[in-house]
């Protein structure tokens, strides 16, 4: 993996990037349950297959639900790339959890947001992950940075 600088965001500049973030995770997340649906219908068809002594294979279905799970592997694969282009850090596509960079008191520090939260309330330190959360107060909007022109 390529390793580039970190864009640190202003709490402005990653609100602005909200909407299109939040249509690409959601996009992400359909993919990633079209994704389980398939593999698991072919689970289902190789355990069939075993138990019957590979009698009456339906390579047909076969081949297709192998075509559809790989479809939605490489574009979910496309979402998550998606994503991380605007410059944020997914987490945990279930929770729809993104971070985006920030510096703040001369520290590396991460804007977070829940996919249903209206906007970026939160921030925690980068090892503190989602349950270290502290509510942006009038103190961290002034203090923090970003690296992005305004």
């Amino acid at each position: 993996m390529q390793s580039r600088m970190a864009t640190y965001f202003r709490i402005e500049q990653a609100e602005a990037l909200l909407k299109e973030v939040e249509e690409a995770v959601r996009q992400a997340i359909q993919l990633k349950q079209f994704y389980v649906e398939a593999e698991a219908i072919l689970r289902q068809e190789t355990q069939r297959i075993l138990v019957s002594g590979g009698a009456l294979v339906d390579v047909g279905r076969l081949q297709a639900e192998r075509s559809r799970r790989d479809t939605c592997a490489r574009k979910l694969n496309e979402a998550i790339e998606r994503i991380h282009s605007f410059g944020c850090e997914l987490k945990d596509l279930d929770l729809g959890l993104i971070d985006f960079r920030t510096l703040y008191q001369g520290r590396e520090v991460y804007l977070c947001w829940k996919l249903g939260e209206p906007k970026i309330e939160y921030w925690h330190g980068l090892e503190e992950g989602f349950r270290g959360r502290k509510k942006i107060d009038e103190k961290f909007l002034k203090e923090h940075r970003g690296s992005l022109p305004m």
